[in-house]
């Protein structure tokens, strides 16, 4: 979802950087000179820095995190987008959001984008991470689907959810399968568009067909390449034909494609 959906020039990912770097202050009494490369490296090691600040044993709520981290963001630069808004909505296949963000904020994100309804289900944080390991209704905040898509998480053995200082997250492999679960899709009959080059890795040992979003150089495990995600109608055109044909097309052998906006 996040500068993938969007592009990173908003500078949502710069303010995110920065609310985390205050929190870390503020609520966790970190040195201040510490904090920014402490911050990154966690970024870097774990996937997300609050996977990593749990790791090293830090002990905070998730949700007074999530608030200081994404309740602060200027989601004022997020635009409604007329545009990706008709293709995802023409586009004839079940679409899915697969965020590491908590809910409030992948709700936030969409709405502003004018695109939350063009989805058929969100898997976030809360999806992965629920506060309960079981007995977790579908009508709960844990999962956040709409229109029919109503899957419920215990469907992801609850060995995955064995640590309360084990965030759950991408580029995990195991996230990522927890997820494919989840949605219960076949990942030889999926795409998954991404931003990051380590989650388009992940996705792809995960065996996704995957797409790199927000650049035109193929990364290790992108079988395409978009410059922006309004490029999908060219490089990815028979989305739009017969499922047969597109299930044909996504499951021979990769296809290098870079498209430029």
């Amino acid at each position: 979802m996040d500068d993938t959906l969007y592009p990173l020039s908003t500078g949502l990912n710069l303010a995110c950087r920065k609310n985390i770097e205050g929190y870390m202050l503020k609520h966790l009494l970190m040195e201040e000179s510490e904090v920014p490369k402490l911050c990154v490296d966690l970024y870097r090691e774990y996937g997300t820095t609050m996977a990593g600040l749990k790791a090293f044993g830090y002990e905070f709520d998730n949700d007074e995190f999530h608030a200081y981290v994404h309740g602060r963001l200027p989601y004022e630069k997020l635009k409604p987008d007329p545009v990706l808004r008709s293709l995802l909505l023409s586009m004839p296949q079940r679409k899915i959001v697969f965020t590491n963000a908590d809910q409030a904020h992948a709700h936030q994100v969409l709405n502003r984008l004018g695109l939350n309804d063009c989805f058929d289900g969100i898997i976030c944080f809360e999806t992965l991470n629920p506060p309960n390991y079981t007995n977790v209704p579908t009508d709960t905040h844990l999962l956040t689907w709409s229109k029919s898509f109503n899957k419920d998480c215990n469907q992801v053995e609850s060995g995955c959810f064995n640590s309360k200082t084990q965030i759950l997250c991408k580029p995990s492999v195991e996230a990522i399968e927890a997820a494919i679960q989840i949605a219960n899709v076949d990942p030889r009959k999926t795409l998954f568009f991404d931003d990051s080059a380590r989650n388009i890795a992940s996705g792809k040992a995960a065996g996704l067909n995957t797409v790199i979003v927000g650049r035109s150089d193929l990364v290790p495990g992108a079988d395409y390449a978009l410059n922006s995600i309004h490029n999908i109608k060219e490089a990815l055109p028979k989305i739009w034909e017969v499922e047969g044909e597109l299930q044909q097309m996504i499951q021979s052998p990769a296809v290098e494609t870079m498209v430029l906006a």
